[in-house]
């Protein structure tokens, strides 16, 4: 490590490498970990805001027939309130940029995917569901007012895994009351099932994505691109690098997949340029952690993917304001949430040790 590094640099960079403590099963040798924590501490960027008023647009799942829209599988977004790296001024166009994220979040997104590649996450077949339990507080508002924060609850989630097209998506469990997740049509039409992709990834279309990063980026864009033209999302409303950030957290943030697909997105994630260290992140349920989050300079908001300091165990996400916006102050928690629990079981309405 440079001796010579002194004052704020060397106190960011002995902060950075107690957020990094040594897991307490190695997933690199010792070599290779310590020099990668000496990069972690020696590649700290600085973060910059730089705000527009252009709200985002959020790549949707398909309609979800609920009797409120807070219920809609699609969750919810999340970042910490505190930050370490390099901004990016997203271009509203089609094509990809070539940078990459400071090197600092790539070395911990590197991290994170070692780990993830060596999981023992369980098989699916297309006759299961896949079972994830969330805590969850959303934003109960009206759509661009005033931010109002809900109590965190508990959510209950079972996806089909059928490959499709499939008509009865899954099954939603809040508050006491069961609701479907039912593809919308519009009525005296005929209902048209929703195929296994990027908006309803099952885990045999997780497992038949490539695990080279920037193919997965590009199969990734591939499908965000399709689904932006069929819904006519104009050109200068489209960012290709927020959108693939967004893709991506919706993954990990509602399935259960291979470990090394997990891998393969950990690392096109940190090809994403934008992405940086968020060095106290907290999810729903109170876990303190370090994230990787990403801002949407438009809307005016961060998101960040909160993960375990010492286990590197994905966690939940956050999202809170950057700037004054008419949602609220600078800071404001829009939402958050905090993934309890994974699982496959064989029947909706089955938990995990149970029978349905």
């Amino acid at each position: 490590m440079n001796d010579r590094a002194s004052g704020p640099d060397r106190a960011e960079r002995e902060e950075l490498a107690r957020l990094l403590p040594v897991p307490a099963e190695r997933d690199l040798p010792p070599g290779r970990h310590l020099h990668h924590k000496e990069k972690l501490m020696q590649l700290i960027d600085q973060d910059h805001d730089r705000a527009t008023a252009r709200p985002r647009r959020r790549l949707p799942r398909p309609a979800v027939l609920l009797p409120a829209a807070g219920l809609a599988l699609g969750g919810v977004l999340f970042t910490s309130l505190a930050m370490t790296g390099q901004d990016h001024n997203p271009a509203p166009s089609t094509a990809r940029s070539s940078a990459t994220a400071p090197r600092g979040a790539t070395m911990l997104l590197d991290r994170i995917a070692t780990v993830a590649s060596k999981s023992d996450a369980p098989k699916v077949t297309d006759g299961q569901f896949v079972y994830v339990r969330t805590l969850q507080a959303e934003n109960e508002g009206v759509f661009g007012g005033p931010v109002k924060l809900g109590k965190p609850g508990e959510r209950e989630v079972w996806m089909t895994q059928k490959s499709g097209p499939v008509v009865d998506e899954g099954l939603i469990h809040q508050d006491g009351t069961y609701f479907p997740i039912t593809v919308g049509v519009p009525d005296g039409e005929e209902p048209v099932g929703s195929p296994a992709g990027l908006n309803r990834p099952t885990y045999s279309w997780l497992a038949s994505l490539p695990t080279d990063p920037d193919a997965l980026l590009r199969r990734l864009a591939a499908e965000i691109t399709a689904d932006q033209d069929a819904r006519d999302v104009p050109a200068d409303e489209r960012n290709p690098d927020q959108d693939a950030f967004e893709a991506i957290g919706g993954l990990l943030r509602e399935t259960l997949m291979p470990p090394e697909t997990a891998a393969a997105l950990y690392r096109a994630a940190a090809r994403i340029p934008g992405v940086s260290v968020d060095s106290d992140a907290v999810d729903a349920a109170g876990r303190q952690g370090i994230g990787v989050a990403r801002d949407d300079e438009r809307a005016g908001w961060r998101t960040a993917w909160i993960f375990d300091a010492k286990t590197l165990e994905y966690l939940g996400e956050r999202t809170y304001l950057t700037r004054d916006t008419s949602m609220g102050k600078k800071g404001t928690v829009t939402n958050e949430s905090a993934v309890l629990e994974r699982a496959v079981v064989d029947a909706l309405r089955e938990k995990p040790g149970t029978t349905a």
